[in-house]
Formats: C-alpha cells, sequence, structure tokens
C-alpha cells in the first residue's frame, strides 16, 4: 500500500516503503509461498516475470501496449499451466482486439480465436484417445448427477483398478494423453463445446490424480492431496463437486495404518481388498517408499530390497505370475523388511551400527572368521569413531571425507578385515561410511 505523511494512523501502520514492496514481489514469484492474491494499481506490469501466475482481475480501462503488457504477466506456461485467466469488469474485449491488431498486423483478426479452435480440436482428440482407454469399462454412472457420493467414488477406485490392469506401457500412454486432454480443455473450457466434455473430462483426470498419487510420480514427485482436490474443483461441474479429500489409502479402500504400513494387519487388509491391481500399485508405492527410507542409511538392505521388489515387478509386468500372486510376494518382502527393522535390537545395536554390520557381513570370509561378536564390536567401533570425527562440512570439505576414510581403513586393518583381502568388501564400507556421514550432516543442518 502506498501513501502520504497526512495519512491517518489507521493508515500508516500499512504503507509499506520500495523495501517492503520488494519483498511482497518476491513473494509472489514463489509458487510454494502461500500469498495468492495482490491488489495492485499502475504496478507489476512491466519487468515482473511470474511464470506461475494464473489469473489477473481487471477493472481499469488499458489499451494498446499498456493492455498487452498486462495480460503478458498471466500468459506465460507453468508445468501444467498452458495459459492464463484474464476476469474482464469492465468490457476491454474491443481494447484488446485492437491491440491484437496493431502488434500482429492481422487487421483486426489476431489470432486468439483461431488458437481456441486449434486447442478445441486437439480437446476433442484427445477425448477421443483416453476414451478409448477405458474401452470394456463403463463409467457412465458417475456422469449421473443423482449419483450417490459412495457410487461415484466406488467408480474411481474401480477406473483406477482397470486402468492398472492394463501393460505398463497402455498405463504410460493413458496419463500422458490425459494430461494432454487436460491442456487443452484449460485453453477452451469456456467454449460451449468444450463444457459438453466438463464431466467426463473430470473423471478421466481424477482417474490421473489417483494413479500419479499411488505410484508417487508425476509433477513435483506427485500430486498431494491438495492437488488432487484443486484438479476436481478446476473442471468439475457444479453438480459434482467433491467435498472430501481422497488420498492413497481411502482410494485403496483401506484404513490408514496407525504406525506403520508394514503392519500384519495392514497387509492383510491389502492381501483382501477386491480391487488386485489397485491392491498390487499401492503396495508397491508403500515398499518404494520404505526402500527410499532405508537407503539414506543402510547401503545393503536398500540393495537388496530393491533387488527383490524389482524382480518380482519384473516378472509381473512380463505376465508370468497373476497379480493376486504378486501381492502375495510383495507382502513376503514386506514381512522380511519389519522383520530386519528388528534385527538391531536382537542383536543389541543400534540402526547405526547394524548398517555397518550388515556392510561388514557382506564378505563371507569375514563372517566365518572373524565371527559374529568380531563384526558387532567393529560396527560399534566404526560409529563412535565417525560420531567424534564428522564436521558439519561433510559434503563441501574433501579433506575432511579423506581424513575419515583413512580412519576407516585403520580400523578395518585393526582387525584384518577383510581375511581374503578382498578390496571391494573394504569400498562397500567405504560407501556405507559416506552414506551415514551424509545423513547425519543433513541431520545437524
Amino acid at each position: 500500500m502506498t501513501g502520504a505523511a497526512s495519512d491517518s494512523p489507521e493508515l500508516q501502520k500499512h504503507v509499506r516503503n520500495k523495501l517492503r514492496n520488494k519483498a511482497i514481489a518476491n513473494r509472489m514469484k514463489d509458487d510454494k509461498d502461500e500469498l495468492k492474491l495482490v491488489i495492485v494499481r499502475d504496478m507489476w506490469l512491466t519487468g515482473f516475470d511470474v511464470p506461475s501466475m494464473h489469473t489477473m482481475y481487471i477493472d481499469k480501462p488499458m489499451k494498446g501496449h499498456g493492455l498487452m503488457q498486462a495480460i503478458a504477466r498471466v500468459n506465460r506456461k507453468f508445468k501444467n499451466k498452458q495459459g492464463g485467466l484474464v476476469v474482464d469488469y469492465l468490457g476491454i474485449a474491443p481494447m484488446l482486439k485492437e491491440a491484437i491488431s496493431d502488434y500482429t498486423n492481422s487487421s483486426g483478426r489476431g489470432d486468439v480465436a483461431t488458437q481456441i479452435e486449434e486447442a478445441l480440436n486437439v480437446m476433442l482428440e484427445k477425448y477421443e484417445i483416453v476414451q478409448e482407454c477405458f474401452h470394456g469399462f463403463d463409467y457412465s454412472k458417475y456422469l449421473n448427477e443423482n449419483a450417490s457420493k459412495r457410487d461415484r467414488f466406488s467408480l474411481l477406485e474401480s477406473g483406477v483398478d482397470f486402468i492398472f490392469s492394463k501393460k505398463e506401457e497402455d498405463q504410460k500412454d493413458f496419463l500422458k494423453h490425459a494430461t494432454e486432454l487436460s491442456k487443452a480443455f484449460s485453453l477452451c473450457s469456456a467454449q460451449e463445446e468444450a463444457r459438453k466434455y466438463r464431466a467426463e473430462i473430470n473423471y478421466f483426470l481424477a482417474i490421473k490424480a489417483g494413479i500419479n498419487k499411488i505410484n508417487g510420480t508425476g509433477e513435483r514427485g506427485g500430486p498431494t492431496e491438495a492437488d488432487y482436490d484443486y484438479a476436481i474443483r478446476q473442471i468439475i461441474s457444479e453438480s459434482l463437486v467433491a467435498d472430501d479429500v481422497t488420498e492413497v489409502f481411502t482410494m485403496a479402500g483401506l484404513d490408514r495404518p496407525d504406525i506403520s504400513v508394514l503392519s500384519d494387519k495392514f497387509l492383510e487388509d491389502v492381501r483382501n481388498m477386491e480391487h488386485k491391481n489397485l491392491a498390487l500399485e499401492t503396495l508397491r508405492k508403500l515398499l518404494n517408499d520404505e526402500i527410499k527410507l532405508i537407503s539414506r542409511q543402510n547401503l545393503i538392505k536398500s540393495r537388496k530390497f530393491s533387488e527383490m521388489l524389482l524382480a518380482t515387478i519384473k516378472r509381473y509386468q512380463n505376465r508370468t505370475i497373476e497379480a493376486a500372486q504378486v501381492i502375495n510376494e510383495l507382502i513376503e518382502i514386506a514381512k522380511k523388511m519389519k522383520a530386519e527393522k528388528d534385527q538391531g535390537s536382537n542383536l543389541g545395536l543400534s540402526w547405526d551400527e547394524i548398517a555397518f554390520y550388515d556392510a561388514l557381513a557382506e564378505n563371507e570370509s569375514a563372517v566365518r572368521e572373524l565371527g559374529d561378536t568380531t563384526l558387532k564390536t567393529m560396527a560399534q567401533e566404526l560409529v563412535i569413531m565417525l560420531r567424534k570425527s564428522t564436521s558439519v562440512d561433510w559434503n563441501i570439505r574433501e579433506s575432511v571425507r579423506a581424513k575419515i576414510k583413512i580412519s576407516v581403513k585403520k580400523l578395518l586393518r585393526k582387525y584384518k578385515y577383510p581375511p581374503d583381502q578382498h578390496e571391494r568388501a573394504t569400498q562397500i564400507v567405504l560407501e556405507q561410511t559416506e552414506l551415514i556421514c551424509k545423513g547425519w550432516n543433513n541431520q545437524k543442518t
């Protein structure tokens, strides 16, 4: 807010100087900032680039260069955003047509109408392709305005399961064309011809959002609950607006586990799910997430479980085993994960110590000749030594890393590890050292 010295005290406290105005501008440029709406007068029309800005409300007469500059503020591509929205309170269409004529030298026609028509044609083409992806699956009840919320949600669940029943390349094709359909629809959604497909496109994009969320893929690492809800609200007709936010466990028909996704009760619930393809993908996503957590600290376990998961999924993708059998195998992997999580307490080792124990025990001659007790002692000494040596600048100071590696090698030589003198065994311990030191450094910073 701008102001003058003569303003009353009530207004003065809201007046922003140049520095504070710049801070607001920087916040507006950050698409992750909670600030979403700013009211300006004769500001930010030139040299203010915010590709994520989506909507501009105009209540001031503008024309020519100024009008084109204003529209350019929101008419930028950004991630899934293909164009901006201008809300006109004054009726500036004639001035816009004139400005387009001036800047395109097209005798007053411009290319706006042509672009919208092209977007409509693309939308219709992509609509037919995506619709064909559901050949053999009846989702018509979802489009009925009188359908219950339960029926509509059931068709979302069944639709996700239907797409997951297809080959992986067909799933990718569906996601690709659904994304292109969404982009085209966003540009022509105001056209009467496009509005006829609104509810059906809503269904397709809701299925896409559900699949991406379960896969943990998509933009920015996968849709959040807010993304899912927002995407539906953007293209859904008023009679179909969903009030509740849907998330992975609800989509899969499961209760969110209280403590661990690997609990016996949760795994049994997954086993008994009606939609096996949806159950499989949900479980695969959860196991992937668990492996990612393990990979931040335990080199051996993360590799082991990654290989097990990959082997099972490959057999399924090659259609050598059915979804129900895959689910059973994935549940067994989950149970092994849980059992190995408890291994540390059984051995009397911390989670950090068990990570080194696993790395040391990768060498068969060490297990055979040094024995379990010595390997446990080595793991404990390695953690104590690293705790004393690791500094917060581990990631940036090569000298620190070199010194720690020398200390680790000395400790290994002290215990004559590995007995077979295999260099790979030492390398694995050093890789585990780097992994765990990075983790500690991240905790400190």
